[in-house]
């Protein structure tokens, strides 16, 4: 079982080492709680995934937070909270404190506009690695909701209702039609 310190570590690491935002943290934290650590398994790590884009918040947050309480319960959920917070809340406040004397700076300027195509980079990562093993169909309905959003301007919200209600429909048919051949086997 993982220690809280451990839980904390693994994402101050995660948080002081990544740039881009959240979905640039996804690859880390995926290689760090699956391939490293062994806490949870590529399944159990989507599911996390998937819930935590499925709520409000920076995904990197969310992802930690629910990857800690699947870890530890609660006490995994704040240490991880705290521990990919603190690098950047560290960082806001010196750059916060610091801002006016580097942001005219060439050096800075070119620095960011290098980072750029390594963050792009690191978005694209978790997509692609979520998408090994999905069925054609599911990336074609990915791929066809993607391009609304970006060409009609419709709300990713809807998609994410409409993905739900599909899933739990899907369920029900699901197990309907469990039970159905439960009964049909009685008989």
């Amino acid at each position: 079982m993982a220690s809280l310190f451990d839980i904390f570590w693994s994402f101050l690491k995660i948080g002081a080492f990544t740039f881009g935002g959240g979905y640039a943290m996804i690859p880390l934290i995926e290689a760090e709680m699956i391939q490293k650590r062994g806490w949870l398994t590529r399944e159990e790590f989507i599911n996390q995934l998937t819930i935590a884009q499925s709520v409000p918040g920076p995904i990197a947050l969310n992802t930690a937070v629910f990857v800690g309480y699947k870890t530890r319960g609660a006490k995994g959920a704040l240490a991880a909270l705290v521990g990919v917070v603190i690098p950047s809340f560290v960082i806001i406040l010196l750059i916060a404190l610091y801002f006016t004397d580097f942001k005219d700076n060439p050096t800075v300027a070119a620095a960011f506009k290098g980072m750029r195509p390594a963050v792009v980079a690191l978005i694209a990562a978790p997509i692609i690695n979520m998408a090994r093993g999905m069925s054609w169909w599911k990336i074609a309905v990915a791929l066809g909701a993607a391009v609304v959003i970006w060409l009609l301007g419709v709300s990713p919200i809807a998609f994410i209702i409409i993905g739900a209600l599909v899933g739990i429909g899907w369920s029900f048919r699901s197990e309907g039609a469990t039970k159905d051949k439960g009964k049909e086997g009685e008989r």
